[in-house]
């Protein structure tokens, strides 16, 4: 693992693995927010700097996937962010493309915000040869962030079906969810990149069954959702799921 790379709002640092046999990475980016201060999941919603990892170019590695922990929804004046006021770590998928480097280089940017949103990049190296590695507390670090990513869905956690209105104001979902009771789960509905929806409407929740309506905001001009796939991710009391909507 690296160095602390730190600001005023906070600190970070890399996690990673040597290459397997495959020329696959893992990895992590750690971020721990000071007291009082948030970063941003992979959709800040109304405001707010999404984390962003970015291999050297010319590296001869790609970066496949950034995995996001469950996030809170964080209420700022009357603005509705979301992200983590705690301290996170973001599993990171990296693929060689070529001849193995030596070291892994690579750039974070991210925001965190208290009164004032700061942006903070750091560069980070780390070897890539697995001689002399000591791995135990690594591996516990990024097995550790694998656990506390949004489950797939499961026969008693899913999606049973979805509908984009003709208009395409509303996104009517209607949802299997875990427990019989309890309030509405909180929805987050990713679409194109840049844009997030969580307002419900009409939710209604009868045993295990909950339908409600997502107000869909101004898309992108033009846009033809047609063969199309956005995001979602729903949590409900301790447990969430994340999923994919396919629009035909």
């Amino acid at each position: 693992m690296s160095d602390w790379a730190n600001n005023e709002g906070g600190r970070m640092r890399l996690v990673a693995l040597a290459p397997d046999a495959q020329g696959h990475i893992r990895a992590a980016l750690q971020i721990e927010p000071a007291p009082g201060w948030i970063t941003y999941w992979r959709e800040p919603g109304e405001s707010g700097i999404p984390p962003q990892v970015s291999p050297t170019p010319d590296s001869g590695v790609a970066l496949e996937k950034t995995s996001f922990p469950t996030p809170k929804p964080i209420t700022v004046g009357a603005i509705q962010e979301i992200g983590y006021d705690a301290p996170v770590t973001l599993p990171l998928d990296f693929r060689l493309t070529g001849k193995q480097p030596s070291t892994l280089h690579l750039t974070a940017f991210i925001g965190l915000c208290k009164d004032i949103c700061i942006p903070f990049q750091a560069e980070f190296s780390l070897p890539l040869s697995a001689a002399g590695q000591s791995t135990p507390h690594e591996q516990a670090l990024l097995d550790a962030a694998n656990a506390s990513l949004p489950q797939a869905p499961s026969a008693d956690f899913a999606v049973e079906n979805h509908r984009l209105s003709p208009d395409a104001k509303t996104l009517s979902l209607r949802l299997t969810l875990p427990e019989t009771t309890g309030s509405a789960p909180s929805i987050y509905v990713t679409g194109p990149t840049g844009y997030v929806f969580f307002k419900q409407a009409n939710g209604t929740r009868d045993g295990k069954t909950f339908a409600t309506d997502i107000a869909i905001g101004k898309l992108p001009k033009n846009y033809d959702i047609k063969g199309k796939s956005w995001g979602i991710l729903v949590i409900d009391g301790e447990r969430a799921m994340e999923t994919t909507l396919a629009f035909e």
